[in-house]
């Protein structure tokens, strides 16, 4: 009885996570030439958001945020996500640990009647 549930407590959770992740926002930033474009992003105020990093160099990039409390190696030609927030207004700095003096960038939270993605 106790193992039916927890398989029914496990479908259920797998079905649902997906929808979870695609339902976030999803902010795009490339990395070319040891460089974060766009530079800066702007994401909603209070809302979990996907940050979708792109390398488009043939060596690792590891993002790194001490503001964000996150990083993550990013390989050469790959991509990945993290994800922040919910996240109070303000500016968000982060950079790439491997090239700290080129790659740089910021992430920019606003109340959503600013101008935010949705």
């Amino acid at each position: 009885m106790r193992s039916n549930l927890f398989i029914f407590i496990l479908i259920l959770l797998c079905t649902l996570f997906p929808a979870w992740v695609r339902a976030l926002p999803e902010t795009i930033i490339e990395i070319k030439g040891n460089l974060f474009f766009p530079p800066e992003v702007v994401i909603p105020a209070n809302k979990k958001v996907k940050l979708t990093f792109i390398n488009h160099d043939p060596t690792p990039e590891e993002i790194d945020s001490f503001a964000l409390n996150r990083e993550k190696v990013i390989f050469g030609n790959s991509r990945g996500s993290i994800y922040v927030g919910p996240l109070s207004p303000g500016e968000y700095e982060f950079f790439g640990e491997f090239h700290p003096n080129s790659a740089v960038g910021k992430v920019i939270v606003k109340p959503l009647s600013e101008g935010t993605i949705k």
